[in-house]
This record gives structure tokens, sequence and C-alpha cells, in this order.
């Protein structure tokens, strides 16, 4: 069968490894590589709520014949689990009669360590089944769910609503409804074990026993760990992972964009291996036997690490646009139902200056419809409203500045403070005042020193 042919033995023990792993088997790992003990791959299934182990010889082989079997048989009876066991032998190739003859008979004998054969001809279906390249050895990506673009019990735009609900001067129920896009980004959720153990004459001076599980983008380029609080989106959300309908998203968004994966599963779990590899790697000092200082580096071998399961999933990203007259306000986010993580918050965001974040206050100008901070927002001296000062129109009374939202309010004051007081339009600036009048207080009292009167 020329199938997998520029594979190695042990690169086929990987390629099956990761076979069974999206067949949905568990804790599948291989067997340790010092001898052929007749397992290559070790796994475990749960059937009727009993947990048996697998046992699994890889054969990368024209032809497997009775012996191989036999040996497998044996290796299930001294493998130590406690609980019932099976075995299974997996092959490019095919199988002799003899073979077949010798696994019927366990079948039909009621053989506790029963035996399955897995063949080329059935390596062809599964490979089918999971997106597995026979040609060059490497899994795809199959997936087609994603994790919720919106909360099914709310509009699409609340998350746009709830921003805006602590911007003064405008009600989150006023609001247009924004432009609104979601790209579905792939990522995969990694689990993998890491278990070395390094030893000198003096005995073991460094052990790692880790499990570790992160998120990586899958976007075409080089992949990337997500940030923990995406990392935490994701796992956090897996189980309620919807199927991805295009169709119906359409429907709900302006515009909707599904990214591929940018490379095979088998070659996220490579990357993945040298990653941990290079995480795992430390300088440990220790002291000999002759008392003097070492060090050493331990780097665990690639076969130290085992990598548990890659689930893919796609992670919507959001952008949800708000037109209010002259600006933009974008809102961008990955989501997953009624949880998200904030990408890009345009909305607390002053306009005019680099002011930013939710713990600042901002104001909306209904003249022109930015949103200001406290430094860019005055109050409008006709109507009292407020008004930033990127769009209001100025001028000094009483030597200070008034804003006003346009010429005609401008001309009205104008029209008014003429008719004004003396009084009056000194109050127009109150600091001004105050200090004429203390400034008139001082005087007269320094004319009374003066004169004697005091």
């Amino acid at each position: 069968m020329a199938i997998l042919d520029d594979l190695s033995g042990f690169e086929f023990e990987d390629l099956i490894e990761d076979v069974f792993r999206n067949l949905g088997y568990e804790n599948v790992r291989q067997a340790e590589k010092t001898a052929d003990e007749g397992r290559d791959v070790l796994m475990e299934e749960v059937i009727d709520g009993t947990r048996r182990a697998i046992v699994v010889e890889c054969k990368h082989t024209g032809t497997v014949g009775r012996p191989v079997v036999q040996k497998l048989h044996s290796a299930i009876a001294t493998f130590d689990f406690d609980g019932p066991k099976r075995g299974m032998v997996v092959t490019t190739g095919r199988f002799t009669d003899p073979a077949q003859e010798y696994t019927n008979r366990l079948q039909q004998n009621d053989d506790p360590h029963p035996i399955e054969l897995l063949d080329g001809e059935a390596l062809r279906e599964i490979a089918d089944e999971i997106g597995l390249d026979l040609y060059n050895g490497r899994i795809e990506i199959l997936c087609d769910e994603t994790l919720r673009p919106h909360d099914p019990t709310t509009d699409v735009d609340a998350p746009v609503k709830e921003r805006f609900r602590d911007i003064e001067n405008i009600e989150a129920a006023d609001l247009p409804e924004p432009h609104s896009t979601v790209t579905f980004r792939p990522v995969v959720a990694v689990t993998a074990d890491t278990n070395a153990v390094f030893e000198t004459s003096v005995g073991v001076i460094h052990r790692i026993n880790d499990r570790t599980q992160f998120v990586v983008h899958a976007d075409r380029g080089h992949p990337k760990v997500a940030d923990d609080d995406v990392a935490t989106l994701v796992i956090e959300n897996f189980h309620a992972a919807v199927p991805l309908d295009i169709g119906q998203l359409t429907e709900v968004f302006d515009d909707v964009e599904e990214r591929r994966f940018g490379q095979t599963q088998t070659e996220y779990k490579e990357w993945a291996v040298d990653r941990l590899q290079d995480y795992h790697t430390t300088t440990v000092t220790y002291t000999g036997d002759n008392n003097v200082t070492y060090n050493k580096t331990c780097k665990p071998n690639l076969s130290d690490i085992s990598v548990q399961s890659i689930e893919p999933v796609y992670l919507p990203e959001v952008r949800q646009t708000t037109e209010l007259q002259e600006y933009s306000y974008p809102y961008e986010y990955y989501a997953a139902g009624p949880s998200r993580v904030t990408l890009e918050d345009g909305i607390h965001r002053c306009v005019h200056c680099e002011t930013s974040g939710i713990d600042e206050t901002y104001t909306y100008c209904s003249n022109c419809g930015a949103i200001a901070c406290r430094s860019h927002i005055k109050t409008e001296r006709v109507e009292g409203e407020p008004v930033c000062t990127g769009c209001a129109v100025t001028e000094r009374f009483a030597l200070k500045p008034k804003y006003f939202y346009g010429e005609q309010n401008l001309e009205t004051f104008r029209e008014e403070y003429a008719e004004m007081p003396l009084h009056e339009k000194a109050m127009e600036n109150p600091l001004l005042a105050g200090g004429s009048v203390v400034a008139a207080l001082l005087l007269i009292i320094g004319l009374l020193v003066i004169g004697g009167v005091i």
C-alpha cells in the first residue's frame, strides 16, 4: 500500500496517536521507545461507564502476520491496568489470514484480552472522517463550531449600549443601530503533559511533572499563544460552542467573514511540543560527590512531552461601529455569548486628546457628536448644556471666555450682555468680580489708615 511511505516507524506512531485522539479516545500517549515490548500507543475508552485500556501495536509494513498479534496479546496480559483491557494492531498494509483467524478465535472464545485489526483500507475510511492526508501523514483541521458571537437572549447591539451607559449627556436607548461585523478567527486549545526526570551520579537533580493548557491563535502565519484573558474566554466557553452557520449569521451581522486555519493539526502539535520543550528547559545547580558545584541544562526530550488534546474552535471577533454626527465610535471584542474580551474601546476615549479608559469621566456633545473628557467639555452659556471645545464658538466677556453652540447663540448672548447692569456683567467672571471687591476694600482701608481714621 503506497501511502505514508516516507514516514519512519516512530513518525507513524506519532500519526496514529493523533488519529486516535481525534477519534475521541482518552489519555492517548505513546509507550516508552527504549524497547519494543509489543505496545506502541496506550489509550483508554469509556463504554457504559466502564473504563478500559487499549494497547496498540503500530506496524508501518506491507503485511502483518500472526506472530505480531500473538506478541501483542501477551503484552496486554502483562500491562498494568486496574480494569478491562483490549488490544489493537494498526498497519498501513494488510493482515495475513492466520493473523485474522487468531483474532477471530479470541473473540469467539470471549478472551478477556480481545484484539482489533485496523488495516490500510480502514485507515482510508478514518482519513476521510478526521481529515487525515494519507500522502504526507498530516491531519487537517476539520472544524464547524464556534463560540457564540452574541448573547441569544438579547439584541446583538447590547454590548455597545452597555458601553455607552456611563457616558454623560446621552441615553443608550437613543443610540442609532451600530454597523456590526464579525470575523470568525480560528484557535486551538492545547493540553499537554510533560514528564521528565534528570539524574546524575548524585541522583535526581530535577523533575518535571506538569500539565499545560493554552490557547493558540491559528490564523495563517506563525502560531501565537493567546493572552490569558482570551484563553480563559475560550476554555470556559468551549462546552457552549455552536455550529457555525454563516447563512443564519448574515441575518444578524452586516458583514460576516470566516478565516481558515493556517496549518494542520499535526503542525500545531509539533509546534506546541517544541514550545513546551523550550519552556521547560532550565539550568540546575547541584553539588557533585567531590563537593564541586556544577551547572547542568535540563531539557526534556520530545518523547517526554505528550499532547493530550488539540481542540479547534472559531473565536468570534466582533466590531461594532456607532456613528454619531461627525464621529465614529468603534467597539471591538472577542465574544463568547454574554462573555467578551475587549480589544478596542473607542467609546471611552476623548476625541480631542489621548485620554482613554473607563476610569475617566466622558461627556457627549450633542452639538457635534463628540465624546470628550472633562478637560474638553464646557457648559454652553445660553442653553446651559455641555459643549466640547472642538466645536464651540468662543468669545471673552468680563475677560473670561464663554462657549457657544454657534454664532447665533453668541449673537444672542452679546445682546443680553449689552443690556446687563454693570454688576451682572461683572458676575460673568466671578473670580474677577471677587478680586475687584477685595482690591477695593483694601484700597479703602489703606486710605483710612493714611488719613489717620484707623
